[in-house]
């Protein structure tokens, strides 16, 4: 019983996706075969992470066309969510510090029996189900090339007590326990040595040989790899990363803490299959909608009472400037929370 499954074909005609605070990407077009390892390059800031949401169901494209295995986004997100899974994305698969490797495991396997089959399969004796759970988990940790026999403490190792190597193969064997046809791997090199990317990049290719497509976000693609750049409308795009340009979260991840602690637990919802149909919810999962926009009109025209009175007091004057501070403070934070929780109805990544 292997952990990946037959790969998806992936293509993208003139994709884009616009935040309320300008283009994250746009124009990105390419074609990709069953089974390819996609290098999304880029330096951080550039949307390479919002494209990796976009193009697994995870946020909604503005303009354009992709399409996945014989999914067309953005129209069928649900449904490309029920067939890919995310890897080592921050603030969406988080791994629990305090939790232990096979704490994490468990989490997962249990949340893939719970959401991954039929409700039929609940039915079954439940030591066909734990023997299934672990061949699940065996089969994925094999194929992540991890092994927990030569962790520290084995599967009782906590994850703060890992490398960066070790911990992001544990990420990606959290992601094949559902056995996706579509993994997306966020910062594939990030803080790693020549070496460890190196690993990484074997890792990938290995999967991708064993038929599942994977999506790569990387700072600079592989020679063999389908490199695809995402382009960003000049004079649209703030000089901020690609988390600040789509909303709260991140390059377009959202900042949504991990419940239960659990990086498992976020994204075994949208991999394993337990996000609803409800697509208008899916859709505003990754970019805030017209409150947001509304928000930044708010911003842009409300005028500003303090500045109304006497310029000459400075007291008074820098009393305004806290004033407005605190305001526009208030309601970023209101927008983040708002996005949070857009997110959290899609499954969760």
């Amino acid at each position: 019983m292997g952990a990946t499954a037959a790969g998806l074909a992936v293509s993208a005609r003139d994709f884009g996706l616009k935040g309320p605070r300008g283009w994250a990407f746009r124009r990105v077009s390419f074609s990709a075969e069953p089974g390819s390892l996609i290098a999304i390059e880029g330096p951080s800031g550039s949307g390479r992470t919002s494209l990796l949401l976009a193009l697994t169901g995870r946020m909604k494209a503005t303009e354009g066309t992709a399409v996945v295995g014989d999914v067309r986004l953005p129209k069928q997100m649900a449904a490309l969510r029920r067939v890919s899974a995310l890897a080592h994305v921050p603030g969406v698969t988080d791994l629990d510090p305090a939790l232990t490797v096979g704490e994490h495991l468990r989490e997962r396997a249990l949340l893939e029996r719970r959401f991954g089959g039929s409700p039929r399969g609940l039915l079954r004796p439940r030591a066909e189900r734990v023997r299934e759970a672990r061949l699940r988990i065996d089969a994925a940790l094999t194929a992540a090339g991890l092994d927990r026999e030569a962790l520290p403490k084995g599967s009782r190792t906590a994850v703060r007590d890992l490398e960066r190597v070790e911990a992001l193969r544990l990420s990606v064997a959290l992601a094949l326990v559902g056995r996706p046809r579509l993994l997306g791997v966020d910062d594939t090199d990030l803080k790693l040595s020549d070496a460890g990317r190196a690993e990484i990049w074997a890792l990938l290719r290995s999967l991708a040989e064993a038929g599942t497509t994977v999506l790569a976000v990387c700072s600079e693609a592989p020679g063999d790899a389908v490199a695809v750049s995402p382009e960003r409308a000049r004079g649209d795009v703030p000089e901020e990363t690609g988390r600040d340009a789509c909303g709260p979260g991140g390059d377009g991840t959202q900042d949504v803490p991990e419940p239960g602690g659990g990086g498992a637990a976020a994204e075994s919802e949208g991999a394993a299959g337990g996000v609803n149909e409800d697509t208008e919810g899916a859709d505003s999962g990754g970019v805030p909608g017209d409150r947001d926009h509304r928000h930044g009109r708010d911003r842009q025209d409300r005028p500003n009472r303090q500045d109304d009175g006497d310029h000459g007091d400075g007291g008074d004057h820098e009393d305004g400037r806290d004033s407005r501070n605190r305001r526009d403070g208030q309601v970023a934070h209101d927008d983040e929370m708002e996005a949070a929780d857009a997110f959290a109805e899609t499954g969760r990544a």
